[in-house]
């Protein structure tokens, strides 16, 4: 990565605010940022410095996954790049659509080095097993 990609990393970076936690768990009774509130709080900082944000989906030996990519939009190439596994709780499309959006808030947040406090997957990292909320994907669809 280059020094003038790097300039526009920290100034996009700088500009990005904090992400408000705008999504309620009411199951664990907590607070918790969703995507929309993520991709609200860098798409604007992102752009202002000529890059753009956008996930893939992919699959491998090891499973299901989402890449986060950032793109430059001066040249198109892909600048930055994190992949996440997909970890379905439910094996249906709710399970699914919970999984890709959890990897896609993590993806983002983890690339761009947000903090990722996240009251109700800390309760459910402490749980044996997933709980009705988590299978049920307690922030909906993308």
């Amino acid at each position: 990565m280059n020094n003038k990609i790097i300039a526009k990393l920290l100034k996009a970076r700088a500009a990005i605010q904090p992400i408000k936690k705008d999504g309620t768990n009411p199951h664990f009774r907590s607070s918790y940022a969703t995507l929309e509130g993520a991709i609200e709080a860098v798409t604007q900082p992102l752009s202002d410095n000529g890059f753009f944000l956008t996930h893939v989906t992919g699959v491998d030996e090891f499973g299901m996954f989402i890449t986060t990519e950032l793109i430059s939009e001066e040249d198109g190439i892909t600048v930055m790049r994190t992949r996440v596994p997909l970890v379905v709780g439910k094996n249906d499309m709710q399970g699914l659509g919970s999984a890709i959006t959890y990897a896609r808030r993590y993806g983002i947040m983890s690339m761009l080095n947000l903090p990722a406090e996240d009251d109700d997957g800390n309760a459910a990292s402490r749980s044996s097993g997933p709980s009705r909320g988590q299978a049920q994907g307690d922030e909906g669809w993308m």
